[in-house]
């Protein structure tokens, strides 16, 4: 369950698997209707009689982008038919064009003839029910449509065009997956298409292109895919291309990509080269994934549909909100101020953010019942309002942009602070709502830190507006709130925080205490509640290290006996990427001195070394064999990274200049 490759400007996305298909198109939000849904376009060749899909195992393949952008040098090669083939892709910067630039190298000594396939499989709107393919003879393309979504493809065999016509010199449009019949896919398989120009319901549709390749030489071409919501949309767009060329288009794009990741306000120029271009590449990822209209999904990785018949394509307002302060603090602030426009809008009316939204600002799907013990309950994890107030404050710190702030106050803090306020218990501690892993309903460490943090920043902002009434109800929350924290979940037997407990029927006097060993406890340190170096959190944090630390292939397991997606029962469960960074950034918090710094930047590596070879961070991986498991890539991992490593380097300069 994974990509390789992710193409987007946060409008369209394009995601590429390891065999260099695409597998997602995502259009016209980010995260919201896949019209591939999983399924496959692929690319063949056809030479000296003798038909490939460079998917196949025949064709050696290594996938690769370009440093400091997201164009793609992925190098397919197959030694038997003596072709190697370098497919440099991007999505246009500007506009909702996909391109790919095929060059060919010949290793024979002799001249071949050389066609290419494409073959489009789209399910539009992602159901693939009531779809058009239609061969259309004035521009020479391909174009598939349903409703208001049209995808127009084409092929060219020169940047040099003198008309607005393709290049595509084969084509097939066919039904697919109805029947007998599995798609035009086949009908490429003898080097020879149809030429069938119309297809309604389940279809799919193949072009090709001949190149005279010499011995020993190259030749290029390209295919592209223009994307809108009618006919003038996609003609628009293709008769730009038409007009500036490809390669024109493919560099502006990397020019752009790279001039944006380049505005970082973090000095890597000491950093290890190998974690200075991730930390890049990571940026550039989260960016594909945050959508323009403010929503940051979690992760577009289809394949996850084979599990639970859902997806990770939903904004988290948590996840959002530690996403968001990964980039102020890297220096994108004024990046982030859609995500927050977002959460202001679809802010539920009693002041909190309820479980996971659509791109749309539509709810999401949920599994949080609203009755618990036959009473009213709102599903929520109250985590995901106290984040986004506390990121918030961090963008002010950043920024000093009163008027932004001023405009969020009173439909999203206020209401905010309202609601933690009131949801609440006489003896400070919030009542109860889900986990941060939304496996169980309580009263958490990390929730509750979150909520003391949230609390904490709003008085800071209504400071700024001379807002006592806010500041008080703050104020007089978050000390109390602070003082439970510290008594009810700090266990003195055993001199470390809990993970949390429940109330027998709402009921503080009746305790159930949850002990399980949880990563997410660093959040006492995180959130300000206790300093790093303080002994209840050294325990903590030694524990959590000892007892979730999984040995074969390192890494910090989320929680004690984890069975998401666990694979081997000698391990507590499996490593993740975010629980192994919360630890690095425990060392970085309190170390003194380099040896001490050193122990985060062995966590930070070990990261880096369990990312994909295109620098894609999965949500988790495999105890025995550090390979991809669940999602990829997973935005929340690429932010945690861009944090530690931020806070990283910013910890290494203030140990220099104490030396």
């Amino acid at each position: 369950m994974t990509r390789h490759i992710v193409l987007g400007n946060q409008s369209l996305l394009v995601n590429i698997d390891k065999w260099f298909q695409v597998r997602d198109i995502y259009y016209p939000y980010v995260g919201l209707e896949n019209h591939v849904l999983g399924h496959a376009h692929k690319i063949g060749i056809f030479v000296d009689g003798i038909f490939s899909w460079i998917n196949e195992d025949d064709w050696i393949k290594l996938p690769a982008y370009k440093n400091d952008t997201l164009v793609t040098e992925n190098k397919a090669t197959n030694k038997n038919l003596g072709l190697k083939l370098i497919l440099e892709e991007n999505v246009y910067c500007e506009d909702n064009i996909f391109l790919r630039k095929i060059t060919i190298k010949n290793e024979r000594s002799y001249k071949r003839n050389i066609r290419l396939f494409f073959n489009q499989d789209f399910h539009l709107y992602g159901t693939g029910i009531g779809d058009t393919a239609v061969y259309q003879m004035d521009h020479n393309v391909i174009i598939h449509y349903k409703r208001s979504r049209y995808f127009l493809v084409g092929a060219l065999k020169s940047d040099e065009k003198n008309g607005f016509a393709s290049d595509i010199e084969d084509y097939a449009i066919g039904e697919s997956e109805t029947g007998y019949l599995e798609g035009t896919f086949r009908d490429a398989e003898d080097g020879a298409l149809s030429r069938n120009p119309v297809a309604q319901g389940s279809v799919d549709s193949t072009v090709g292109v001949s190149l005279e390749v010499p011995g020993n030489s190259s030749n290029t071409a390209y295919y592209y895919m223009t994307v809108g919501q009618n006919f003038d949309d996609v003609y628009r767009l293709h008769d730009y291309l038409m007009d500036v060329g490809a390669e024109a288009i493919l560099d502006h794009s990397e020019e752009c990509q790279r001039s944006w990741v380049n505005h970082t306000s973090t000095d890597l120029s000491n950093l290890d080269s190998r974690l200075a271009t991730l930390y890049k590449r990571s940026l550039l990822i989260i960016k594909t994934q945050y959508d323009t209209h403010g929503a940051i999904i979690a992760a577009n990785d289809s394949d996850n549909l084979q599990f639970n018949r859902d997806t990770y394509s939903y904004m988290w307002s948590r996840d959002g909100a530690l996403v968001a302060i990964a980039l102020i603090n890297a220096g994108f602030a004024e990046f982030t101020k859609p995500f927050f426009r977002f959460c202001r809008d679809v802010l539920w009316w009693e002041g909190c953010m309820l479980h996971k939204y659509n791109p749309d600002k539509t709810l999401g799907s949920s599994w949080h019942p609203w009755v618990e013990d036959s009473k009213p309950a709102l599903p929520i994890q109250e985590d995901e309002t106290a984040l986004v107030i506390y990121a918030l404050w961090k963008y002010y710190e950043s920024t000093g942009d009163l008027d932004f702030i001023k405009q969020l106050y009173e439909p999203l803090i206020k209401k905010a602070v309202f609601f933690m306020d009131d949801y609440r218990y006489p003896n400070s501690l919030p009542r109860e709502s889900y986990d941060l892993w939304e496996e169980r309903r309580g009263i958490y460490t990390f929730t509750s830190a979150t909520v003391y943090a949230g609390l904490a920043s709003a008085e800071k902002i209504s400071y700024l507006f001379n807002d006592t009434e806010i500041c008080n109800i703050c104020r007089s929350r978050y000390f109390p709130l602070r003082n439970a924290i510290l008594k009810e979940f700090f266990d003195r037997d055993k001199e470390i925080f809990i993970r949390g407990l429940k109330y027998q029927k709402s009921n503080p006097d009746q305790k159930e205490i949850d002990h399980t060993i949880d990563s997410s406890i660093y959040a006492i340190f995180e959130f300000g509640l206790l300093s790093a170096d303080d002994e209840k959190v050294k325990n903590t944090m030694k524990n959590i290290e000892s007892k979730l630390w999984v040995n074969k292939s390192g890494g910090v397991a989320r929680y004690e006996n984890d069975h998401y997606h666990k694979v081997s029962d000698k391990s507590t469960g499996n490593p993740w990427i975010i629980c192994t960074l919360w630890l690095a950034k425990w060392y970085i918090k309190k170390s003194e001195n380099f040896a001490e710094l050193d122990k985060a930047l062995n966590l930070i590596n070990w990261v880096a070394d369990c990312s994909f070879e295109t620098g894609i961070m999965p949500e988790q991986v495999n105890p025995l064999t550090r390979e991809s498991i669940s999602v990829a890539p997973l935005t929340w991992s690429h932010a945690e990274f861009v944090d530690t490593v931020t806070k990283y380097i910013d910890k290494t300069k203030k140990l220099e200049s104490k030396t």
